[in-house]
């Protein structure tokens, strides 16, 4: 076959791919990846690199909800860990790459949790697809009954599983329980949702969800990656604070929010853990988490126990964003956790109002569109933190205020008004 010929095979599937992205650039859900450069202990404080042009500007869009990827104290067990055991684990959990780091850690979760036993894996979407996928595939016949608003780590382990899946309304206790209606007690069943739903800053009904659990039979897994942390006495999440963790079957959550780093876990009965580490393939073949980052994540969590401030002055900050967005008459979600959406409504405006903010006031809200959202649903996402002064705060609005008489005029006369009011 001729050079030529080889290279025009070649070019008809990057073809298929070209035309795919040139589909989506013309919706305007393109994802385009803006360049930061955080500044250690200045948080939210970043440089943003664009066309050879550095500018300093205020991060409002991470999941480092507690800023505590920038502790000093983490920092500095990450930076130990590394002059101990060096940089990367050096293998999977079976074959070299467990370390007093790791165990430490699967010991520090399980408690946290009040389970007899946790597993550590490399991602949030890991620990969700790879324990779904093991555990409903071990269960012969099991129906999951699964939230219509559920992550896609959640939705992709269970359609690996391929066991039968019924989707229910979104937080819809009467639903879940019309889909559960005659369905034999004694056929396994699984209840799978998220406590805190990032996208529609919505809590789940926990407590109702247990009772429709026990009336029927089913196991609960529950994702808290949004609420451990922050939520409960404990910083367990929302399961510790509605005083139900312990009628919960498997808790996943993520060490890449609240806690800074990064990785993903899940908590649960011995047996259960014992199976997943036993049987996942998304756990075994893989490479272990590096132990700094589990020392890290040990101190994380030590940290942001011992020190209620840390979230005291989270929530604080929440509140105050609210209460300024609505003097500004800026529509936002609201329903009572700590993420503010802000919907737009159209993917090429999102990305315009984020870009204006990006480069006229050196503001950083990521435009949140499909498939992370339904279309016509896009939104920016608001994630205050307690490393947020008063200062970038009144900034912020300022320049969200600015954005909205620009671009969604249907609002400037009642943000007018709100201005006019405020002086």
């Amino acid at each position: 076959m001729s050079g030529n010929k080889a290279h025009n095979w070649k070019s008809s599937y990057n073809s298929i791919f070209d035309q795919k992205l040139q589909e989506i650039k013309n919706e305007g859900h393109y994802r385009y990846f803006n360049e930061i450069e955080r500044k250690a202990g200045q948080y939210p404080k970043a440089l943003h690199h664009k066309d050879g042009k550095t500018k300093e500007i205020d991060v409002w869009c991470s999941n480092d909800y507690l800023s505590m990827s920038q502790n000093a104290e983490v920092m500095s067990a990450m930076k130990n860990a590394v002059d101990q055991l060096g940089a990367g684990s050096g293998g999977t959990r079976n074959i070299s790459g467990t370390t007093r780091f790791h165990v430490e850690l699967e010991e520090k979760i399980a408690k946290l949790h009040g389970k007899e036993r946790a597993l550590a894996f490399n991602s949030g979407y890991s620990a969700n697809d790879s324990a779904l996928t093991s555990i409903l595939s071990a269960i012969d016949n099991c129906l999951v009954l699964s939230d219509e608003l559920n992550h896609a780590s959640l939705i992709e382990g269970i359609r690996a599983s391929k066991r039968e899946k019924v989707i229910y309304k979104h937080n819809d206790v009467e639903h879940l329980k019309a889909v559960l209606k005659g369905i034999p007690f004694n056929r396994p069943k699984m209840i799978v949702l998220e406590s805190v739903y990032s996208m529609e800053a919505d809590f789940a009904p926990l407590k109702e969800i247990v009772e429709v659990a026990h009336e029927h039979g089913a196991l609960i897994y529950l994702d808290e990656v949004h609420a451990v942390g922050l939520y409960g006495e404990n910083a367990a999440g929302l399961a510790e604070q509605e005083g139900v963790a312990d009628q919960i079957d498997i808790i996943n959550g993520t060490l890449a929010k609240a806690f800074g780093l990064a990785g993903g876990y899940i908590a649960s009965s011995n047996s259960i853990i014992d199976f997943v580490r036993s049987f996942s393939k998304g756990f075994i073949f893989t490479t272990s988490m590096c132990p700094a980052v589990a020392a890290g994540t040990l101190k994380s969590v030590e940290t942001v126990q011992e020190n209620p401030e840390i979230r005291s002055r989270f929530f604080e900050n929440i509140k105050l964003v609210k209460s300024e967005l609505e003097k500004a008459g800026i529509p936002f979600l609201d329903s009572g956790s700590h993420i503010i959406p802000v919907i737009i409504g159209d993917s090429k405006l999102c990305r315009k109002i984020s870009d204006y903010l990006l480069e006229e006031h050196q503001v950083y809200v990521q435009p949140i569109n499909f498939p992370t959202v339904p279309k016509g649903t896009e939104r920016i996402r608001i994630t205050p933190t307690p490393s947020h002064s008063k200062e970038d705060i009144k900034k912020f609005v300022d320049a969200v205020t600015q954005a909205w008489i620009k671009f969604m005029p249907k609002h400037e006369q009642l943000i007018s008004s709100n201005l006019q009011a405020k002086k």
